[in-house]
């Protein structure tokens, strides 16, 4: 078993406190982030950054569903974490200033991957589809932060 990590960024147009409200927004704008990956999204506990509970659950393949349950930290300014309670997995938002009226989103989600043939699979295939689903959660959250 090994540590599995995938990671993408992109620089969104707007101050980088309005990009983290955005993120940190789970009453709101969060669902309306998320691609067809994401189904039965609920807030269960809080709403707003810190100290909230999440469910949804992520399609990562045809064959693979993830039923997660997320408690959400902001441990410094510009971050936010979600930890799944259903499995190792970790998703950590960072958002930093990136220049007038920009900010640089970063995503990087981590978990601790099967053993065997199977993880060698997962550690090879499942960053690069995780990134694109992150990716169009980035370019859903331009468009909101950019209106």
């Amino acid at each position: 078993m090994g540590q599995v990590e995938a990671t993408t960024e992109r620089i969104v147009t707007g101050s980088p406190e309005d990009v983290f409200d955005a993120l940190a927004d789970y009453s709101g704008t969060r669902g309306r982030l998320l691609p067809e990956q994401f189904s039965e999204y609920e807030v269960r506990e809080g709403g707003d950054g810190e100290g909230t509970l999440v469910h949804w659950k992520l399609r990562a393949t045809s064959k693979r569903v993830r039923d997660c349950l997320l408690e959400v930290s902001e441990p410094t300014d510009g971050e936010l974490i979600e930890k799944d309670r259903n499995s190792s997995m970790v998703t950590t938002w960072t958002v930093t200033p990136a220049g007038e009226g920009r900010a640089r989103v970063r995503v990087t989600t981590v978990w601790q991957g099967a053993g065997g043939i199977g993880g060698f699979f997962e550690r090879t295939f499942a960053p690069k589809g995780l990134a694109r689903i992150y990716d169009a959660v980035l370019a859903k959250l331009a468009a909101e932060v950019e209106k």
